[in-house]
């Protein structure tokens, strides 16, 4: 086998997984093109996270919350809005409406 069609299938190889991985990461990381999903879920903690460079007229702080699906599922955090933020306290459970790593809703199971 000539060494140059060796070389030519690594690189188209290397390419291709490059372009995978790149797919792969804006799909499940960044939620890009991420099908809309519920899970049940149990608020472990919230923080709220000084913003040092706000903009006047902009929010000063950003707000996070930290699930876990049951008790030894993963736990995941996503930034919420201030109303979400002062409604939701640690221990409730509800269902988690999300796209990829952007929170879109909670709905408080009483």
């Amino acid at each position: 086998m000539p060494l140059t069609l060796l070389f030519a299938i690594i690189v188209i190889f290397a390419l291709a997984s490059g372009w995978a991985f790149v797919r792969f990461y804006r799909k499940h990381i960044h939620g890009e093109n991420a099908p809309e999903q519920t899970a049940e879920v149990t608020v472990l903690d919230k923080q709220s996270i000084a913003i040092e460079d706000a903009q006047p007229g902009q929010d000063d702080q950003e707000y996070w919350i930290y699930v876990q699906k049951g008790r030894i599922g993963p736990k995941r955090e996503f930034q919420i809005g201030v109303h979400y933020f002062h409604a939701l306290n640690p221990g409730d459970q509800g269902t988690l409406t999300y796209r990829g790593d952007k929170f879109l809703h909670f709905a408080v199971k009483r």
